[in-house]
């Protein structure tokens, strides 16, 4: 029996009990781990059940099992989505919803600070099944009204963005397509549906890393699609025929990472302030990137359409390779690694981490710099992140 909420919940509620197969036959409170590849049945009437949509019945473990479907149950209702697709991975949610909904000859737009594998994506394997891609400059917002043709199917943007927390104006950028046919889709991991709901402003879909924040804990992969059931229904169609699907145990840690999901976020986004606070009055450290500082570019916009900003806070020291690695050396409580949103506060540095296989030109020319540092705040005590880094900087 899954657990039914009403909208009025608050969010906290809303993310223990939503979703939970409670009262089932074992009594369990936690939502059970179904560990099986297969679903047998006690009859053939169960088989005339299933083929006549029988919706608690299950066949297949590539199709959907019962702990994934309370964990998309429980990320719908903190979305406020009317449905939710999971995957192995966020890029697999990404590639899988892309190629469901587009077809040959068709045209994307995305925008050119997005995730750097769903650029290469988008510009190297959609192009062999002749879909056209169109890279705009993030926040240019003629740019995207001059990049729309007639065969432009999908929009795709993240916001924040990766590694500069570039803000997308949602009520501009949804101003651009209305009434056009053309669906927007924003990859709001960094976001999360505590700090930002796209769909309330008309986004069509939403994508999240769940191995982020929303897992919260680094010791899952999984992604989510979110929107409307006559769009994610494609979507799942097209997971159970490619397979990226998610397995049970990592749907019982989302749903676990997911019950304390308001109160980490409380404390990602104040950590996140603090930090990046710190680091602006810095004397070693040039620039700080947070959507939450006024010196932000974006700072208006994100104070309008976030309830806070989350933690990860992007900074340049000195323009130096050696200097940046010196101080990520230094580091004692702060651990060095490529992905964010869990509860121990990570750092790296993209240069020589995440874009160490082309050449410096092709880096600088995306706007990674030598110097430049992404640190994801954990949950920790601020006083003791902050310690550590005052420390390395020194």
């Amino acid at each position: 029996m899954k657990k039914q909420l009403t909208n009025k919940t608050g969010f906290s509620t809303t993310a223990v009990h939503a979703g939970e197969i409670r009262y089932n036959e074992y009594g369990s409170i936690t939502t059970p781990i179904v560990q099986t590849s297969t679903f047998i049945f006690k009859n053939t009437e169960e088989i005339k059940k299933l083929a006549q949509g029988a919706k608690d019945r299950f066949e297949y473990g590539r199709y959907g099992h019962p702990t994934q479907v309370a964990a998309e149950r429980k990320l719908a209702a903190l979305e406020n989505a009317e449905d939710a697709v999971l995957f192995s991975t966020g890029m697999s949610a990404i590639t899988t919803t892309l190629f469901a909904l587009l077809k040959a000859g068709d045209h994307i737009i995305i925008t050119d600070d997005a995730y750097k594998r769903t650029l290469d994506f988008s510009l190297r394997c959609l192009e062999r099944f002749n879909i056209g891609c169109t890279v705009v400059k993030m926040g240019d917002y003629e740019a995207i009204k001059k990049a729309i043709k007639p065969n432009t199917k999908i929009f795709f943007s993240e916001s924040p963005t990766n590694p500069y927390l570039n803000i997308m104006d949602l009520e501009k950028l949804m101003g651009i397509f209305k009434g056009k046919g053309i669906l927007v889709i924003s990859d709001s991991t960094f976001a999360t549906p505590y700090n930002q709901k796209p769909l309330e402003y008309g986004v069509d879909l939403v994508i999240h890393s769940a191995t982020k924040y929303l897992g919260g804990h680094n010791d899952l992969l999984s992604g989510v699609v979110l929107g409307r059931k006559d769009l994610t229904s494609s979507v799942r169609d097209y997971l159970k025929i490619t397979g990226g699907c998610i397995d049970p145990h990592s749907s019982y840690f989302l749903i676990r990472g997911l019950k304390t999901f308001e109160l980490r976020m409380q404390r990602h986004n104040e950590n996140g302030q603090k930090v990046a606070e710190f680091l602006e009055s810095h004397p070693q450290v040039k620039r700080t990137y947070y959507p939450g500082l006024k010196s932000h570019p974006h700072h208006d916009i994100a104070t309008k359409q976030m309830n806070g900003f989350g933690g990860v806070v992007t900074f340049e020291v000195k323009d130096d390779i050696a200097f940046a690695l010196d101080f990520l050396s230094k580091l004692k409580l702060i651990c060095i690694g490529p992905s964010l949103g869990g509860v121990e506060s990570l750092i790296t540095h993209p240069a020589t981490i995440s874009y160490y296989a082309i050449s410096r030109e092709e880096r600088l020319a995306l706007g990674i710099k030598d110097g430049l540092i992404r640190l994801a705040v954990g949950i920790e005590n601020s006083e003791d992140i902050i310690e550590d880094l005052s420390h390395a900087l020194a």
